[in-house]
């Protein structure tokens, strides 16, 4: 029998009723980041992400139960020494750093529904010429969350998976691993399983992980004992509470997501995931090549905004771009008439949109892809971000400032976020990256100039053969009602 998905389960949308619409619905987050400069791992690090996350839990909500919240969670590096050592505990050791992946993977409660998700991933991977290791049952504590809460809550296990042959480079790998995960996605949309919540992989990456759910902040770390672990360290984090906006909470839709988290709302959400679908039949990439169809959709059907926007990054990202550049794609700076903007920079944001629309709306966006970790605020500025840099080498930056304490004789500068601005650290290159270099860097890494004036047309420069035919007033009202022209427009 087909069992009930998380949000039908908790909390249904209430229906549309007068100027009611649920589909409207918005709200805050509460989002904080931390890296060491130079990439140097540390438990510090996962700790104090735990506690910028319970110090935001003012950010986040709860239900009629005040335990069950709407999510939090936390996205981090790979921590190697920990995995090594779990996995040797069940008698499979990991390849070398780099070369196995791994996500936890929320199943369903019934065993027979859960083997046959993990034989859906288990397939996608054969599939795609990788080596399933071995499965982990990830321990948690059940009664450190709410009732609703743990009354859907799915059976975490976590997967691991080898790096097969013929795989040139680590951003190759991700390439499978990612392809595997949207394969098993699709094969799971396609069965008669759950389809909310259960069977959800937060996260299936060589450099990356992420701990989730139906929490309260301060749940986070309580009902995963794996993040108290001694081995368990980072260079960097991103945490997130949430406050449920556009969708209602579910375990699946906790942040963070695969390389960001969201505080804020997407406006142009719905024509964002139209222009989605309407182009996917148009891309094209030698870097998946036959294997590009099976990634879609590639907006998760039902998901959030935040979820989709991420949805959106991770393909611009695994088909070749660098993180910041897939950034600026899709966070654009007002661009159009800015008179201090060099050329270069406006070349490029003018040759994306015809690419991809700006994902508008008020946002604060930390992401990472576990080299490089950053922030981009909106184009408009309407949510705070505001950072720390120490003398110690830690950047910290959150939703608000004060979100851990830190001794004043410690810190080299302060700041806040501008808008359509980029903070970025690159921990590979130890250093923090200026704006203006990296917009700098990408814009001129291509003739985007060169490249609009031989091929774009611009409607005021085109030419017809022969004259127009003339319209009576008639046929020129029955053309403006084809077209959607309203007596507003004109």
């Amino acid at each position: 029998m087909k069992m009930p998905s998380i949000t039908e389960t908790i909390c249904p949308p209430p229906p549309r009723r007068g100027l009611y619409d649920p589909q409207l619905e918005h709200d805050a987050c509460g989002v904080g980041m931390i890296c060491n400069i130079k990439g140097e791992k540390s438990r510090d690090i996962v700790q104090t992400a735990l506690q910028m996350a319970v110090n935001l839990t003012h950010r986040g909500a709860c239900g009629c139960d005040a335990t069950t919240g709407d999510g939090a969670g936390i996205l981090m590096q790979l921590p190697d020494t920990f995995l090594r050592r779990v996995c040797g505990d069940l008698g499979f050791k990991l390849p070398d750093a780099g070369d196995y992946g791994t996500g936890l993977v929320f199943l369903p409660p019934d065993a027979d529904q859960r083997a046959r998700c993990e034989a859906m991933l288990a397939e996608a991977v054969q599939a795609q010429g990788q080596t399933l290791l071995g499965w982990r049952s990830v321990p948690v504590v059940s009664d450190a969350i709410g009732g609703l809460a743990r009354s859907v809550e799915p059976v975490i296990r976590q997967v691991f998976i080898g790096r097969g042959p013929g795989l040139a480079d680590a951003r190759a790998f991700e390439r499978k691993l990612y392809l595997i995960r949207k394969l098993t996605e699709r094969a799971l949309r396609a069965s008669n399983l759950p389809q909310k919540g259960y069977g959800h992989i937060p996260s299936l990456s060589a450099r990356t992980m992420v701990y989730k759910g139906m929490f309260v902040a301060d749940q986070l770390g309580p009902y995963y004992p794996d993040l108290a672990d001694p081995d368990m360290a980072s260079a960097l984090a991103i945490v997130h509470q949430r406050y449920s906006t556009n969708t209602f909470p579910a375990w699946d839709l906790a942040q963070p997501f695969r390389f960001l988290c969201h505080n804020g709302e997407i406006n142009t959400l719905r024509g964002n995931i139209n222009w989605m679908n309407a182009r996917q039949a148009l891309f094209d990439t030698d870097l998946f090549g036959a294997d590009l169809p099976k990634l879609f959709p590639i907006a998760t059907p039902g998901a959030s905004d935040s979820a989709i926007l991420d949805n959106a990054l991770e393909l611009l990202y695994h088909t070749g771009r660098s993180l910041p550049h897939a950034i600026m794609m899709l966070i654009p700076e007002a661009w159009q008439e800015h008179r201090e903007m060099s050329r270069a920079k406006k070349d490029f944001y003018a040759y994306h949109a015809c690419l991809m629309e700006p994902w508008d709306g008020p946002a604060s966006i930390p992401f990472t892809d576990g080299i490089r970790v950053g922030a981009v605020l909106d184009r408009n500025g309407l949510r705070p971000s505001r950072y720390t840099v120490t003398k110690d080498g830690r950047v910290i930056m959150a939703s608000e400032t004060g979100v851990v304490p830190i001794a004043p004789n410690n810190i080299a500068a302060k700041g806040r976020l501008q808008p359509g601005r980029m903070f970025l650290v690159d921990t590979a290159e130890g250093r923090i990256v200026e704006d203006e270099e990296i917009k700098a860097r990408i814009a001129e890494r291509q003739p985007y100039g060169q490249w609009l004036g031989a091929n774009l047309v611009r409607p005021q420069d085109a030419t017809t053969s022969g004259a127009p035919a003339p319209d009576d007033d008639e046929t020129l009202f029955q053309k403006q009602q084809t077209f959607g022209y309203t007596r507003e427009d004109l």
